[in-house]
């Protein structure tokens, strides 16, 4: 639930209001069908525009087919429909299944229609309680169209965009924007054909990758080819050649990729927590992956004595592991060699605990803040509320003023700290889940691999 707001971001930034809209509507109600989503959509987006100015039902529709062809959103699984032949008793909770091909399959729904303003006044003048009317005041007498076919979010669709994301702009700070802008390319071409768990993205030449560039990037098919050796001669390996036809065939390597951002990120906490030597002896050790303290001392340039607290303090802190090799039986620690290593995945598991200790405590201190200042909150309300009805009614500006004055100067001033250290907390929630998504997907996919 951290994520919902940055699901529903990713969706503004890619489908505009009505995606966002649609996100947020099966987020909250879980699963809904698609002609209740685009009612919802057209209503909620009629409210908001000017008088005589409506949401056509077509135009949400067609964003939410839009969302369906880049599997934002997925069909619910349903359960299946058989005789009941079986004698036996029924299990206690049903089996739900879903073809593969039916999963982003689009109901052709004819939705003729406006959105709708919630007019209280109309309400009034009708006498009729809320409650009572019917839900479905046209569509009584026919049945719902795409009736027992439920639409939910994909989230595992999302957290590929989120990875995506990240490899383009970890690859934009090591290289350039051109560079991030060819991997992204091809990561937009191969989004709906690779699935969120694959270790590569499919293949794709040298020449679909120039024909798929954004309109805005004139740059040649020679200079494209360069990018993309340098890209593939890289060290960190994002990109990787598996072929030579069609001016050679390049792919991403999502696994390593995420090898390498929970690599990177383990070392920013590193340096953090411990400083730049520290930060230096951990990348040695990442470097050499078996090493002696000795050696340590003499490849990080640090005196023994410093060398030796920080390998110990990294030790403690589990950032780092020792092992034991023993020349002879009785494992005598004058005839054993011991060497510092990195192992990347309990480190990760480690740092992943962290957060999440880190997240609990960020939720509970702005439950605190908001518990503490609740009258205050409240009474903040309440006047808002006034001011509005006022405005409303056209009230003069003494009146509001008038009412303003009800809070405070320190009252205002208070109010103001609160908003300042809430949203504080809230960016640090989604800063924190960044750092718990990458490490989550690391671990899932070395899990997988191995």
């Amino acid at each position: 639930m951290l994520r919902y707001p940055r699901y529903i971001y990713t969706t503004k930034t890619l489908y505009s209001d009505t995606g966002e809209l649609i996100v947020e509507e099966l987020l909250l109600n879980g699963k809904l069908t698609m002609s209740a989503v685009v009612k919802k959509v057209a209503d909620r987006l009629t409210e908001t525009m000017e008088d005589g100015k409506t949401m056509d039902y077509a135009e949400v529709s067609n964003t939410f087919v839009r969302l369906a062809d880049t599997h934002f959103v997925q069909r619910c699984p349903s359960v299946p429909t058989t005789e009941n032949s079986d004698p036996g008793p029924p299990p206690p909770a049903p089996t739900l299944v879903i073809n593969e091909k039916d999963m982003y399959l689009v109901p052709k729904l004819s939705l003729i229609g406006k959105g709708k303003r919630r007019r209280s006044s109309d309400e009034d003048a009708a006498g009729e309680p809320k409650a009572k009317r019917p839900k479905y005041t046209t569509d009584n007498k026919e049945p719902i169209p795409d009736d027992g076919i439920y639409w939910q979010a994909n989230l595992d669709r999302f957290h590929q965009h989120f990875r995506d994301q990240a490899i383009v702009s970890a690859v934009a700070n090591r290289m350039d924007q051109t560079s991030s802008e060819i991997v992204r390319t091809m990561l937009r071409m191969s989004e709906i054909t690779t699935s969120s768990s694959a270790p590569f993205t499919q293949p794709l030449s040298s020449n679909e990758i120039f024909r798929s560039l954004p309109v805005g990037y004139n740059i040649s098919k020679q200079v494209l080819d360069q990018y993309l050796t340098l890209l593939a001669d890289d060290p960190l390996e994002f990109v990787g050649k598996s072929g030579d036809s069609g001016g050679g065939m390049y792919v991403i390597n999502l696994h390593k990729a995420l090898a390498s951002l929970a690599t990177a990120t383990l070392e920013s906490v590193v340096q953090e927590r411990f400083g730049s030597r520290c930060a230096r002896i951990f990348r040695l050790v990442l470097q050499k992956k078996h090493i002696e303290q000795k050696q340590v001392e003499d490849f990080a340039m640090i005196p023994a004595k410093e060398a030796k607290d920080m390998l110990y303090k990294m030790l403690s802190e589990n950032f780092m592991s020792l092992q034991e090799i023993p020349k002879t039986p009785d494992h005598a620690p004058s005839r054993t060699f011991y060497l510092y290593t990195v192992n990347i995945l309990s480190a990760a598991r480690m740092l992943l605990h962290r957060c999440y200790k880190s997240i609990a405590n960020l939720i509970e201190r702005r439950q605190f803040e908001t518990k503490e200042n609740k009258r205050l909150l409240e009474k903040s309300q309440r006047v808002e509320a006034i001011i509005a009805s006022m405005q409303a009614t056209g009230a003069e500006e003494a009146q509001l003023q008038e009412i303003e004055e009800m809070i405070t100067a320190p009252e205002r001033q208070q109010l103001e700290t609160l908003k300042r250290n809430v949203n504080k907390l809230d960016a640090s929630e989604i800063q924190v889940d960044e750092t718990i998504f990458l490490l989550e997907s690391y671990i899932e996919c070395t899990m997988k691999r191995q």
